[in-house]
């Protein structure tokens, strides 16, 4: 297995499309079985449900998973395409685990596996355990039937319930809010919550072919065409998801992307979030603002912050909100808010933060721009070197240590002042400004994050810092 494009990033299996559907999909299902099984997390015939995106090689990745299932002695429930928290909702009250089949926001050409225990997504010892199971399996697969059950709409209807619920009758009315559709799995699912809440919504750009929409690192021409929608059509945002809809994409009234850190921030204030969970990627603010009782630092990935909110609840905190850069939000503990219950979901959601972000321009009566603005973030932009092979990466960061790297990255980004290896190398320079290189836990590439007191400032960190990586990758490739 170790020539192979496939492996756990920072949530999930990873990896081409045509690899995982040869058979693979077929292997880490029966791994993945035979680990919660062992574990006595589920008994022979018991519900293994299975959901897609809506990837051209889904539906063929899924329907080998659920042969393994099948031959692993379990009884598939084929929920068809739905996004990842609904899937995820629909089988931790039901208490059987689950497997999501979506590459997220990577290039159409990927796909992966996204393992759910009856209790809610894996952790990374869930990871090493299932690649061990897998690295001892003997390759044979009997090819069972694989039928599977196939559930109705009460696995949306459900997810739908769960914030029809939370918020007021006609709690968005007023609002005029574009739906940025693409080919996300939610794009309909979403015009229908909004418009159950009273928001005046429009459909825009649906794609019949699958759009990698990166929410931590939106394409130029994303940014342009929201500019231009909200100047088009007035709307007081524009909203959507990545490709499983675990990750929002919010513009505000100006038709200005709101950056994930941002828009998680402005969700756990809303929600009365006590502790927030967030990895070290997100923005400084979050503890400068002082809006949260408790912030803590982990890795990137859902895992981590998993795990974050989970020793957070343990110490007792009241209200655990946990987020990410890219803007997905996990709901650690149940939460009540004007007399109603939101019961928790410790995995990335979008329809989250999308109504948090509506609902405080209603409630409040002031745009986005301006709820977005009191929290100080700091300028953060971002972007990546494609093609970058993970042992570049790996002798790149290396480099950024006292020797020779570092002191070209001081020539083009300024003294370094404190080097943070929490996840990548993320440094502190003298003025407060921060560089931060990660690899991509998802594909071949190289990060880079920075913040800066305005624009141009970050911009000349991001070019820098880009340029230096660029030309380390270039001499090792």
């Amino acid at each position: 297995m170790s020539n192979t494009s496939l492996k756990f990033g920072t949530s999930g299996l990873r990896g081409l499309a045509v690899e995982l559907a040869s058979g693979p999909a077929y292997d880490y299902t029966a791994a993945f079985l035979g680990t919660v099984a062992g574990r006595g997390e589920i008994r022979r015939g018991g519900t293994v449900c299975i959901g897609r995106d809506l990837r051209d090689s889904s539906p063929e990745i899924a329907a080998l998973c659920m042969e393994a299932i099948t031959d692993s002695g379990f009884s598939p429930a084929d929920c068809g395409a739905l996004p990842t928290p609904a899937l995820s909702l629909y089988a931790m009250n039901l208490g059987a685990p689950a497997i999501m089949v979506t590459g997220s926001h990577i290039p159409a050409d990927r796909n992966g596996l996204k393992f759910y225990r009856a209790m809610g997504e894996i952790d990374k010892v869930d990871e090493q355990a299932i690649v061990a199971c897998c690295q001892q399996m003997s390759g044979n697969r009997p090819q069972g039937a694989g039928r599977a059950r196939e559930i109705g709409p009460q696995t949306l209807e459900s997810y739908r319930a769960r914030y029809a619920q939370f918020l007021e009758p006609r709690a968005l009315s007023g609002l005029k809010v574009g739906v940025y559709q693409h080919s996300s799995v939610a794009r309909d699912l979403i015009i229908d919550i909004l418009s159950d809440l009273g928001a005046e919504t429009r459909p825009l750009g649906r794609s019949d072919h699958f759009v990698p929409v990166d929410t931590e690192a939106l394409a130029p021409e994303d940014r342009e065409r929201l500019a231009g929608w909200v100047r088009d059509g007035g709307f007081d945002a524009i909203v959507s998801t990545d490709g499983d809809a675990d990750r929002p994409l919010i513009a505000d009234e100006l038709g200005r992307f709101v950056r994930g850190d941002l828009v998680g921030a402005i969700t756990a204030y809303w929600l009365g979030a006590d502790c927030i969970v967030v990895p070290v990627t997100a923005n400084s603010a979050l503890e400068a603002c002082s809006r949260f009782g408790k912030v803590i630092r982990t890795r990137v990935g859902s895992p981590y912050v998993i795990a974050g909110m989970n020793e957070a609840v343990q110490g007792g905190a009241a209200c655990v909100v946990g987020f990410e850069a890219n803007g997905g939000v996990l709901l650690g503990t149940p939460v009540v808010r004007c007399g109603r219950a939101l019961a928790a979901l410790p995995t990335r959601d979008a329809m989250l933060p999308v109504l948090a972000c509506l609902s405080v321009v209603t409630e409040r009566g002031k745009p986005l721009s301006i709820a977005a603005s009191e929290f100080g973030f700091r300028t953060a932009l971002s972007d990546r070197l494609q093609d970058v092979r993970p042992k570049v990466s790996a002798a790149f960061l290396a480099s950024l240590g006292e020797g020779e790297g570092l002191g070209t990255l001081v020539q083009h980004c300024g003294p370094v002042t404190y080097c943070d290896r929490t996840d990548g190398v993320r440094l502190i320079m003298g003025s407060g400004s921060v560089v931060h290189y990660r690899p991509s836990g998802n594909a071949p590439e190289l990060r880079c994050y920075v913040e800066a007191p305005d624009y141009d400032e970050a911009s000349r960190l991001l070019a820098g810092g880009i340029a230096l990586a660029r030309e380390f990758a270039s001499g090792e490739q």
